[in-house]
């Protein structure tokens, strides 16, 4: 069942990066259902400020190993994994995402405008462009 504005609305907070952000992201991104992503910048967006991309990254890459939160539903603007040197954990996000239905092609791209997740009553208003 998707969720209703109602239940992001206490997400978002005036000071966007503190304490508490990790849980904040775990959050918003645990509302991704299967076989739909979002991106670091939509993930900022929803907590207050899509300048905050990478400090979702590193808040994912926290995630201890046996962490349920489907971090893998997680991908950049450009619709790729971002694997910043780890190619094993690239290849365990494509994986997953591959047995959730997502079709990457062989350059390691996926249609972003397809499965990217729409969270209810919000609005992304920063979102780059996006080619094939």
């Amino acid at each position: 069942m998707p969720p209703r504005r109602d239940d992001l609305a206490d997400l978002v907070a005036p000071r966007v990066i503190g304490p508490g952000f990790h849980d904040l992201v775990q959050r918003v991104v645990r509302l991704v259902p299967a076989g739909r992503v979002t991106t670091y910048g939509d993930v900022g967006t929803i907590l207050g400020s899509a300048r905050i991309a990478r400090q979702v990254g590193w808040a994912l890459a926290a995630l201890p190993e046996d962490s349920d939160v489907p971090w893998h539903r997680v991908i950049n603007a450009r619709g790729t994994v971002s694997f910043r040197g780890d190619l094993t954990r690239a290849r365990l996000q494509e994986a997953l995402l591959r047995g959730e239905g997502i079709v990457i092609d062989a350059a390691g791209r996926l249609d972003l405008p397809a499965y990217r997740y729409d969270y209810p009553g919000v609005t992304v208003p920063f979102r780059h462009a996006e080619s094939p």
